[in-house]
């Protein structure tokens, strides 16, 4: 009753501050434009075959990177997604790589040791990668920069990608609006006045508009998988402690990392498999990456919603019914029964979320408060007070930071919920076993308003779930609703199953077309 009640002042405090918030904030220059569409064959190509084609030498690196570097100068503008380029430094590894190829040649060893000699590459601004800015959004870290690169940053470069620059996240990446008072607020490809989602917004946004071919997320609760609905990309949460976590903002307290993914975002999901193979480094063996996949063979479920958990709103009516589409064309074309199952214990998703996030590491050590996080390296911020500085525009935090602190001082972590955990962890592994997939919703609309997540807050419970029970799951977009917005959904398989996941992701694309052209809506 207690967590219900503080809820609800949550709800009435939130939406009279967004009220406020939108009266007091001026229209954007850029409401009512659109991105211009793709004219650049090359941009129309996955890593994976733009990779090939620099190896037989049918286009060189330079050429590749330069017109990557032309669409980011064109759509940045308008998206403000990529924070900080390196763009010259960019041209002349190109440029190495191009020599590299001509001197060394043959096509099979450089496939083997070098599997994206050439191609772009675009971070998280989270993810240390070295030269560049490493904030995650706080103004009090503005100026640092990173002095190495992030191991999963490290391994992608060590394959050959060549990183374009950092993409913008929210403030201590703890929200699903890329905004910061560091980098001003990061726009959805497909509709300017809409996010682009977060934490990992910044780089969903620079996919969906063809800024990218592939980038590097991670996701503690739907950071890769939210920004990736929203924007109509190809997403996957990995299991967890297969890709390193390491050198990225904020560092994992407590048992956080048992929470954390990094994993990889890209716009065609061939490329998901060989990126996740390069990111899980000497952890590949543990996935059965190579093991070839019969659909036909595997067991299917669907789910088509939490169940009506409190203070949630329904999933969308567009959204049900690109699932429901998802469900007739699999039973079509591979002869399959998709069982449609339910899970009452999902209506304490949000509960476990922060009862997971809340527990002390093996050593007693209490996880880090988000007060203290905002206002490192100085003393922790005083939340009602940064409210009232946010009301008159003199605070340095962003006004969900401000409101997730406060939550947090107010909130008791409801440990109590962990038992059920631990049941519905249980009972969805035994279900899902090595051989099942279950399709279920990413969020309940398609990306909302800018501002307007701070209503919609407990329905992130969708992906964060999946965090609390450590699954593989992969994002899918499966097309445009009649509003022209990205519709999808995830993708769930049991422990170490990845390669499930990604496999009906390659099958979803060519059956619901995949990434769309935003410029050509």
């Amino acid at each position: 009753m207690a967590q219900r009640f503080v809820d609800l002042l949550f709800r009435a405090v939130t939406g009279g501050l967004l009220w406020l918030f939108a009266l007091l904030t001026p229209k954007s220059r850029v409401s009512g434009k659109k991105l211009p569409p793709v004219r650049h064959p090359l941009l129309l190509e996955s890593a994976t075959q733009l990779a090939r084609k620099i190896r037989r030498r049918e286009v060189s690196s330079v050429e590749v990177v330069q017109t990557y570097i032309d669409r980011i100068q064109e759509v940045n503008p308008l998206i403000n997604a990529v924070v900080q380029d390196r763009f010259s430094a960019a041209l002349q590894e190109a440029a190495q790589v191009d020599k590299l190829i001509k001197e060394t040649g043959g096509e099979d060893v450089l496939e083997d040791r070098l599997p994206l000699l050439g191609v772009p590459l675009s971070v998280k601004e989270s993810f240390a990668l070295q030269g560049m800015p490493h904030t995650a959004g706080s103004v009090s870290k503005k100026g640092t920069l990173a002095l190495v690169d992030a191991p999963s940053v490290a391994l992608l470069k060590r394959a050959g990608a060549i990183p374009l620059g950092v993409t913008n996240v929210p403030e201590q990446c703890m929200w699903i609006e890329s905004h910061n008072h560091v980098y001003g607020m990061t726009r959805n490809p497909y509709d300017l006045d809409r996010i682009s989602g977060g934490s990992s917004g910044g780089e969903g946004s620079i996919l969906g508009g063809a800024g990218s071919v592939i980038g590097v997320g991670s996701d503690i609760g739907g950071s890769i998988r939210l920004p990736c609905f929203f924007c109509g990309v190809f997403g996957h949460k990995t299991t967890p402690g297969i890709v390193s976590n390491d050198l990225q903002l904020p560092p994992c307290s407590g048992r956080e990392e048992e929470l954390l993914s990094t994993g990889p975002m890209c716009r065609y999901a061939e490329d998901l498999l060989p990126m996740l193979k390069i990111l899980a480094g000497p952890n590949a063996d543990k996935l059965s990456l190579d093991t070839k996949v019969d659909l036909k063979k595997l067991r299917i479920f669907t789910l088509p919603d939490c169940g009506g958990a409190p203070l949630t709103n329904p999933v969308s009516e567009d959204l049900k019914q690109a699932q429901r589409k998802v469900v007739e064309r699999l039973e079509a074309d591979l002869k399959v029964k998709v069982e449609e199952v339910h899970f009452p214990e999902l209506k304490h998703s949000l509960d476990m979320w922060f009862a997971s996030a809340s527990l002390p590491d093996n050593k007693g050590k209490e996880p880090t408060s988000f007060a203290k996080l905002l206002g490192e390296p100085g003393p922790p911020i005083w939340p009602f007070w940064e409210l009232l500085k946010a009301a008159v525009g003199k605070s340095n935090h962003t006004l969900p930071a401000i409101v997730f602190a406060i939550m947090s001082k107010l909130t008791k972590p409801p440990f109590s919920v962990l038992e059920i955990k631990e049941k519905l962890q249980q009972d969805v592994v035994e279900l899902l076993g090595s051989d099942g997939i279950l399709l279920y919703p990413t969020f309940t609309r398609v990306a909302p308003k800018h501002h307007h997540p701070l209503l919609f807050f407990n329905d992130v419970l969708y992906t964060a779930i999946f965090n609390v029970l450590a699954l593989p799951v992969t994002q899918c977009p499966l097309g445009l609703n009649e509003e022209g917005l990205p519709l999808g959904l995830q993708v769930v398989a049991g422990p170490l199953q990845d390669h499930l996941t990604i496999q009906t992701a390659l099958y979803l694309e060519k059956a619901f077309g995949g990434w769309t052209d935003p410029g050509a809506k």
